[in-house]
């Protein structure tokens, strides 16, 4: 009895991704979709130039989108230490000295780390 290769063998593998980098309708399907994107990005941007007060106010919005989303990561952060604080709070102090002492040691090391990487 002959044995058949497995799906897991190193040519099935191979003629599988073959067989899906030829499949044609995918191909078609995914350069028409980026063809109609590209010319909607072209039709707004003309529209953007031909409008500067429309293009003005979309470029305040989008500042104002990336303003808000900073402040509510900076949110996130506040509730994430209070969270800490109130956590380490509800410890038995001898607990709650040794963690600290050991999340001080962590966010220092990796403060270090992030402030030498920005160098």
């Amino acid at each position: 009895m002959a044995e058949t290769p497995s799906s897991g063998e190193p040519i099935d593998v191979l003629l599988k991704s073959t067989q899906d980098l030829l499949r044609p309708e995918e191909l078609v399907r995914e350069a028409t979709r980026d063809l109609v994107k590209e010319e909607i990005r072209r039709h707004l941007e003309k529209t953007l130039k031909e409008d500067p007060k429309l293009q003005q106010d979309m470029k305040d919005a989008v500042r104002d989108l990336l303003e808000a989303r900073a402040m509510e990561y900076a949110a996130l952060v506040r509730v994430g230490a209070a969270t800490a604080r109130l956590g380490l709070s509800a410890l038995p102090p001898e607990v709650r000295r040794a963690l600290t002492q050991e999340l001080v040691s962590l966010l220092s090391k990796e403060l270090g780390q992030i402030a030498e990487r920005s160098l």
